[in-house]
């Protein structure tokens, strides 16, 4: 008969817990150090503190052989896969392409580009208030340093999203760099009747802050941040539920080791009235 030994099992419940705390951990090196859009701070944390409680509660029935808090662990650990589940098909939803083949990282993207979800962060004022708030004293696009006399300096080649969207003009406008943060207009006037041309800064508080591209690359940023917690996620979805399986065997265990106790008890306390 398959039998899979309390040990092994113990020591198996021991990876969500330092995964869970590995994500507390991010949850707060991203409170500290992290950038404006900090989607997968609250996420991490307080996903990290549930797989903590729980996976501490099943160590415990395991090791300690506690069926009580082994069914109770597997209770939670049953709703927690049905969360997982679920918040990772969400996350697909949300995550997914409305223009593919129109946006890109070179490009830029729109706020068009991205699923309503999303879309509603830019578009409601007041979230979008206290992002650009955040970017202007973030300084994001402070300290970009590039060669003047080199449009094609190699360090645009490597801004984020963010700062494609938000740091200089689009592309369609026609725009001549002079420097990191500052452009000139064609004399003719931009190249496309556009607003995000006609919104463009030079001040240092205002650059593109306010342009449809800049929206599109904080969600674009969003986006990339989304679908690193999905993959997260599916991590943790595999992972808590092979536990799961091996956590029902746990409790069989105990049954059988239960049982074998109470039956070889009886055999002893037969043993003297037999020999009589």
């Amino acid at each position: 008969m398959f039998r899979i030994n309390n040990t092994l099992v113990g020591i198996l419940h021991t990876l969500p817990l330092l995964l869970s705390i590995a994500a507390m951990g991010d949850s707060a090196y991203i409170r500290v150090h992290g950038d404006c859009q900090k989607v997968l701070q609250y996420p991490l944390l307080f996903g990290g503190l549930f797989i903590f409680v729980i996976s501490t509660l099943g160590l415990v029935g395991v090791l300690c052989r506690v069926n009580a808090a082994l069914y109770l662990y597997l209770l939670a650990t049953f709703f927690v896969i049905l969360a997982f589940s679920s918040f990772t098909i969400v996350a697909l939803f949300v995550t997914r392409n409305n223009a593919p083949d129109r946006a890109g990282p070179s490009v830029g993207y729109g706020v068009g580009d991205f699923s309503p979800w999303l879309q509603h962060y830019v578009t409601d004022q007041r979230n979008w208030d206290v992002a650009q708030s955040c970017l202007v004293q973030k300084r994001v696009c402070h300290g970009l340093a590039v060669d003047a006399n080199n449009n094609d300096s190699l360090a645009f080649k490597r801004l984020t999203t963010t700062q494609i969207g938000c740091c200089k003009p689009p592309l369609r406008c026609g725009f001549t760099k002079k420097n990191a943060t500052f452009w000139e207009a064609p004399k003719a006037g931009p190249l496309a009747n556009d607003t995000d041309c006609r919104t463009w800064s030079n001040r240092q508080d205002k650059l593109c802050f306010n342009c449809d591209s800049c929206k599109g690359g904080v969600l674009a940023n969003i986006r990339s941040q989304w679908r690193h917690l999905t993959i997260f996620n599916t991590c943790v979805l595999v992972l808590v539920t092979t536990i799961y399986v091996l956590g029902c065997y746990a409790i069989r265990n105990n049954r059988l080791e239960y049982s074998n106790y109470t039956t070889q008890r009886k055999i002893r306390m037969r043993i003297p009235s037999t020999v009589i």
